[in-house]
């Protein structure tokens, strides 16, 4: 980690914060981008002096394309860029307009498009890089169906992010490639949900920011195509698609039990 310089977007608050904070920690050169400008000057300061705040809202390709440029200014190099910035949703399949269908794909897709696109040509130039797509258990299993245009937007993600590993793979082996599983975490995300929602501090087994932000940093250590933030996330998946008949499995809990990030 140390003399790395990574982005980290929807730094302001919860897994980008923890995240922006641990790589200070560890002697990185965390870069911070976040719509919030007192909330991301305010983690920034915790960061270690070499932080560098960035004021962008990650849905517009321009902002995406200033948070790089401030970033090569600063520093002459880019590392890692972690895609973290999303939003989740409180709505049924039967309830969904449009609008909240284009919100979660801009917010939880096109703002990591964005961000995976400006960055490539720069670790094309270096031939190395990490590219860090912070996703969600539900995008794998669809637990909570009022989270379902999240769950459909990470699923959306997921695949971007295996398609774009298996484009660099041959040419550029040292591009690396990752998405991140995360569960619940205990932050506001679930009260700052379109259409509201259970706060997500409160929820059984719920996740420190800093225990995901820990997962993170490991992953930039040793990087590898997928990480699940909690063992067990794994087996769940796995079990889920294995099962003969997936409606069987979505009968029992945890399916339906607690909407997650």
């Amino acid at each position: 980690m140390r003399e790395k310089v990574v982005v980290v977007t929807g730094a302001s608050s919860g897994i980008g914060a923890a995240l922006a904070v641990e790589v200070g920690k560890q002697g990185g050169r965390p870069v911070l981008a976040a719509r919030r400008e007192r909330e991301l000057s305010e983690v920034a300061a915790g960061c270690g002096r070499d932080a560098l705040a960035v004021v962008a809202d990650v849905t517009r390709r321009d902002h995406v394309a200033r948070i790089v440029s401030a970033t090569l200014e600063r520093f002459g190099q880019l590392d890692v860029w972690v895609n973290n910035a999303g939003r989740g949703i409180t709505r049924p399949v039967a309830e969904l307009s449009d609008d909240d269908f284009d919100e979660m794909m801009r917010i939880n897709v096109k703002s990591a498009l964005y961000g995976m696109q400006a960055v490539l040509p720069h670790f094309r130039e270096r031939r190395r890089g990490h590219i860090i797509n912070v996703s969600s258990l539900l995008g794998r299993v669809p637990f909570v169906a009022v989270r379902s245009a999240y769950s459909a937007a990470k699923h959306a993600l997921n695949a971007l992010t295996a398609n774009l590993r298996m484009d660099l793979r041959a040419q550029y082996p040292d591009i690396f490639v990752s998405t991140v599983i995360a569960g619940p975490v205990a932050t506001d995300f679930g009260l700052s949900a379109l259409g509201g929602g259970v706060d997500s501090r409160t929820l059984p087994f719920a996740q420190s920011p800093e225990e995901v932000a820990a997962v993170i940093a490991a992953l930039i250590e040793k990087p590898r195509a997928d990480v699940y933030t909690r063992p067990q996330y794994q087996a769940t998946v796995a079990g889920y698609y294995q099962a003969e008949d997936m409606a069987a499995v979505e009968a029992q809990p945890p399916f339906q039990a607690s909407p997650g990030r």
